[in-house]
């Protein structure tokens, strides 16, 4: 299900990196520009799984707030609230305005929002019980760096446009 998320998230409000529409599969789709792979572990610990999907994960939490948006601050009359986009939210919809007046996605915004999203999806594996691995505080943009050993991330948008 992860997989099919993030190929919907890259096409559609996570990154706007492709303009192919994602297949109806949970499967594997090798020629797609998104791809997700969740190694599967060879053991994981049965006394972390008490408190590392909410106890543990709360730093992680607290920077995914921010980054992801849906920090939302209610009055104490509880009246209204207040919040907005995130990080990726605003920088997709800069890439976006950047994209239709330039005619291209600019190649830094295209990478730190792809990294954002890899954090994002880091910190969703380890939540969910699917590996023991902390997620690293830290930007994985590919090219360059070592992919955390749970999670293989997709390549970055290319910058022409897709």
């Amino acid at each position: 299900m992860l997989r099919w998320t993030w190929r919907v998230g890259f096409y559609s409000f996570a990154a706007f990196g492709t303009d192919r529409y994602p297949p109806f599969t949970l499967g594997e789709v090798p020629d797609y520009p998104a791809t997700l792979e969740v190694r599967y572990p060879e053991r994981l610990s049965r006394g972390l799984v008490l408190v590392k999907w909410w106890l543990l994960a709360i730093p992680q939490y607290i920077v995914l707030a921010i980054l992801g948006g849906g920090v939302w601050l209610a009055r104490r009359d509880g009246a209204g609230a207040a919040g907005g986009p995130g990080l990726i939210g605003w920088l997709v919809i800069f890439a976006v305005v950047a994209l239709l007046f330039v005619g291209r996605y600019p190649r830094g915004i295209a990478r730190l929002v792809v990294g954002l999203d890899r954090w994002v999806y880091r910190v969703i594996v380890y939540a969910a019980l699917m590996t023991d691995e902390y997620p690293p505080f830290r930007l994985d943009q590919g090219e360059t760096e070592d992919a955390p050993s749970a999670l293989v991330p997709p390549p970055p948008p290319t910058g022409e446009g897709e």
